[in-house]
């Protein structure tokens, strides 16, 4: 199926949009020149079929991740979203190479879907989020703060506070904005646990965070 879709890629290519996505991610990855609606439509068909499998195809995946072209590893990403609730914590390995390789906030922040997804099934997830909190590596904390994103009431605050607090002092840009995003989303459904959040911590919190966090507090 790898060829397939690249074919489908090739054939909808812009170079100039190419140079264009190219550019706006730092010239670290190559595009075909793909916007979101033209790449999905390469293989909308085929993850249907996949969901009634409900076999996850690791293989195609591994070497999906491993082409060049920034659209595959949106592939894949898309791919395990509609997968989600086939993925198992035993799983988790198999996405881990996707989280600490080709790394970027695109790929990190579609990611979080499927962890977070893991998470709310499996409790085994809550220690290995907490470990990752405090991970060398800045996008897999990041991954970590942002996990439980829209979890709502079922939020697990206990864990959330730890988590941020393992990130607080931070001078990282996309740690600080993942720590204000984490609060800004929980503050519509506890504002008062986030105004208590910030109000305790306010000393260590980068502004940023603050800012981002405050967004929809009175």
């Amino acid at each position: 199926m790898y060829t397939e879709i690249k074919d489908g890629f090739i054939q909808l290519a812009d170079p100039d949009k190419a140079v264009l996505l190219a550019k706006y991610m730092r010239n670290q990855f190559e595009f075909f020149g793909l916007q979101a609606p033209e790449r999905k439509s390469v293989y909308k068909d085929f993850l249907k079929s996949e969901k009634k499998k409900k076999v996850i195809d690791w293989n195609l995946l591994n070497k999906a991740w491993n082409d060049e072209h920034r659209e595959f590893q949106y592939f894949v990403c898309d791919y395990l979203i509609a997968m989600k609730k086939f993925v198992d914590f035993e799983d988790i390995p198999n996405v881990e190479k996707f989280v600490r390789t080709k790394q970027w906030w695109d790929t990190i922040d579609a990611l979080i879907k499927v962890y977070g997804d893991v998470a709310l099934r499996d409790e085994r997830m809550n220690s290995l989020m907490l470990k990752w909190s405090t991970d060398s590596d800045f996008w897999v904390r990041r991954l970590s703060i942002e996990h439980q994103l829209l979890r709502k009431e079922k939020m697990n605050t206990d864990l959330l506070d730890k988590i941020l607090q393992n990130n607080l002092s931070s001078d990282e840009f996309f740690i600080n904005k993942a720590i204000g995003w984490a609060l800004r989303d929980y503050s519509k459904t506890d504002p008062n646990w986030v105004k208590a959040f910030i109000e305790e911590h306010k000393n260590q919190m980068a502004t940023l965070s603050i800012k981002e966090g405050s967004k929809y507090l009175n």
